[in-house]
């Protein structure tokens, strides 16, 4: 990812952790899943070095829907409803930016 795409990226992911309104508790929740989903990522990357494109977004989504079930335990009802909306958000505006590659 260039680095133009990585700040976009980045300035996304701070405009979507403020409008969940997120408690300083469940800030360090949601990092430490996130983290885990992305080392996750990360590491079937280097397991699997020529993965095809169609396999690879097959494992983010599997590892999207454990995050889900996480965020499930302790984000408010308003605030999973807003997680919903950006998580659709997330993925047409990161769909934008594959299809660009």
């Amino acid at each position: 990812m260039s680095p133009e795409k990585l700040d976009a990226v980045t300035t996304e992911l701070k405009r979507f952790g403020q409008s969940l309104h997120l408690s300083d508790e469940q800030k360090t929740q949601l990092r430490s899943f996130l983290t885990e989903a992305h080392s996750k990522i990360q590491g079937h990357k280097q397991q699997n070095p020529n993965i095809s494109r169609q396999d690879l977004t097959q494992k983010i989504t599997s590892i999207r829907g454990y995050v889900r079930q996480q965020v499930v335990k302790f984000l408010t009802p308003d605030q999973l409803k807003t997680w919903d909306a950006e998580v659709a958000t997330a993925r047409e505006f990161l769909g934008h930016n594959i299809a660009a590659n």
